[in-house]
């Protein structure tokens, strides 16, 4: 989430009850979390596995609950013992919630040509381009951007919160959200179906590509980035994360693991499951998904193992 108007790491300090240290003439830009962090961002960690993840990292300011560590050259970090709240705090001001009694809200800007029907409700600060189609109750949620010949269909919900926890087991509260400040975007050209959902970011964008199309009850997770023409069917499943290159084909039931790349013009054959990051130009499936003309050999060579398995029988 970039911020309107810089603001001091000094002030932020008053705002998170921390104690700065570091570099105390900075000013933030943006609030962010690791997997998106760039200069000028605050980010914060609470886990020794991650510390130096975050220091090293292009962030500016770091929110920690140690102030042992070596602070890099230049940055600032605020201490305090528990970052994730102070994390919130700082989302909640900058970001809070945006009540609606109306089924439009005012601040929305729809584009000439596009045809909204009976009981869509459209959040604030959402932007939607020219000739669209949205059909009945679909839900699109504060600060959602939707280009142009965007179709999106009956029940869809764009700009749901992400499924983001920090589980900490040490409080009665394991499961604590962490609230979402991002956006979605929906480029020119996408046709969205029925039934489906799409996350917002966490801090940073979700993004659906140019002329990518969605059949009906897909979900696609926070921060998942899909280029252009990429294609999905039913029931498919995209965690947080993920990184789609373009021409990208999806069949259905097919899911998709977090944090994770995959290339250009692959196909996922259906009820797949990418696991880890796959490479473009090949087709894929099975559990994990791995290059289909291997798994097909493998799938010819178990089918045998009977027939083997009773001549060796047969020998003894």
């Amino acid at each position: 989430m970039k911020l309107s108007t810089p603001i001091s790491v000094k002030w932020l300090s008053t705002l998170t009850s921390s104690e700065l240290l570091g570099n105390t003439s900075l000013e933030i830009t943006g609030v962010n979390e690791i997997h998106q962090v760039e200069s000028g961002d605050i980010v914060f960690v609470d886990h020794p596995k991650y510390y130096d993840t975050c220091l090293n990292s292009a962030a500016t300011c770091i929110i920690i609950n140690n102030k042992e560590v070596n602070i890099p050259a230049g940055k600032a970090l605020l201490y305090c013992e528990d970052p994730f709240e102070a994390y919130i705090k700082i989302v909640q001001h900058f970001k809070p919630l945006q009540i609606s009694d109306k089924a439009i809200h005012e601040t929305a800007i729809i584009g000439e040509g596009t045809v909204i029907m009976p009981h869509v409700f459209i959040g604030a600060n959402v932007i939607i381009g020219k000739n669209c189609l949205i059909y009945p109750n679909v839900s699109i949620l504060a600060d959602t951007i939707i280009g142009e010949d965007v179709i999106i269909q009956a029940n869809t919900v764009i700009g749901s919160d992400a499924f983001y926890y920090n589980t900490k087991k040490n409080r009665a509260a394991w499961y604590k959200k962490l609230l979402s400040c991002g956006r979605v975007i929906i480029e020119n050209k996408v046709e969205i179906g029925a039934c489906c959902t799409v996350d917002r970011g966490v801090s940073g964008d979700t993004i659906i590509g140019m002329g990518t199309k969605i059949d009906n009850m897909v979900h696609i997770g926070h921060d998942t980035q899909i280029e252009a023409n990429c294609l999905f069917a039913a029931q498919v499943g995209i965690a947080g994360g993920v990184k789609i290159k373009s021409g990208v084909t999806i069949w259905g039931q097919a899911g998709v693991n977090k944090t994770l790349t995959i290339g250009e013009n692959a196909v996922v054959l259906s009820q797949a499951a990418v696991l880890s990051s796959i490479e473009g130009n090949k087709v894929y499936m099975g559990f994990p998904a791995e290059d289909a003309s291997i798994k097909r050999r493998e799938l010819v060579w178990i089918r045998r193992i009977p027939a083997l398995w009773k001549k060796i029988m047969e020998k003894e």
